[in-house]
């Protein structure tokens, strides 16, 4: 079984401009995702995928293979799934085709090798696709609202009353530290969720996904604790 991992990086980011290849310690964070999967036995090639040759220049130092992006699959509108597919058709025109497509976005950078190792070994034949969540800080059973343009709000899940947030059912937010499914899946399907789902749990110090200033801020002082403690131990 062949596994080949992508990561997806546009260059155009609006929520934190160069993101893709900021230093989050030494590293360019879109290196983390690429070095993550080469510590992964399985995974026997690394692909980004990009519109910029700046993000293409690092992708190449750090060892993955560039798939060149179109422009109208790198705009803040289009959807990931067009490029996943891109990517998986681009390989098989030229005759590369493969078992299984891990997709490790540059924005999880706090992964580690285990966990995608997890996520790899999570597929199997009653599963179509694989994702990663956290627990969540919030419940829509406990302390999550909707509200209308006048402030008049009530729970999201108001069917089940809750009186303490102990008893509210477990829920998750989903990550962007993996998804893994097979390239037929991609193909044929137009999102996640129209197949079976199965979920990974990573704990949130992995889990940070970063989309702005703020959640950099986070993913580099979770680094730096990581780094320290990993020296002192």
């Amino acid at each position: 079984m062949s596994t080949y991992a992508f990561i997806f990086a546009r260059g155009n980011s609006k929520g934190l401009p160069g993101k893709n290849i900021r230093p989050l310690g030494d590293t360019p964070l879109i290196a983390h995702s690429i070095l993550a999967a080469r510590q992964v036995e399985a995974i026997e090639k690394v692909f980004v995928s990009t519109d910029s040759p700046a993000i293409a220049e690092v992708a190449r130092t750090y060892g993955a293979q560039v798939i060149l992006r179109p422009d109208e699959l790198a705009t803040d509108t289009a959807a990931e799934w067009l490029a996943w597919r891109h990517a998986i058709n681009y390989l098989k025109e030229r005759g590369d085709e493969f078992d299984t497509f891990i997709s490790l976005p540059a924005t999880s950078p706090l992964r580690n090798a285990d966990d995608v190792r997890k996520c790899l070994a999570a597929l199997d034949q009653d599963t179509d696709v694989v994702v990663t969540v956290t627990p969540a800080a919030r419940s829509p059973y406990f302390n999550m609202v909707v509200r209308d343009d006048a402030g008049n709000s009530r729970l999201v899940c108001t069917g089940e009353s809750v009186d303490r947030r102990q008893d509210a059912p477990a829920v998750f937010d989903m990550t962007t530290v993996a998804y893994v499914t097979r390239p037929a899946f991609v193909l044929e399907q137009s999102r996640i969720f129209s197949g079976r789902v199965r979920s990974v749990v990573v704990p949130r110090e992995r889990a940070v996904d970063i989309d702005d200033i703020y959640d950099f801020k986070m993913a580099e002082m979770l680094y730096l604790d990581r780094e320290q403690t990993d020296a002192e131990g």
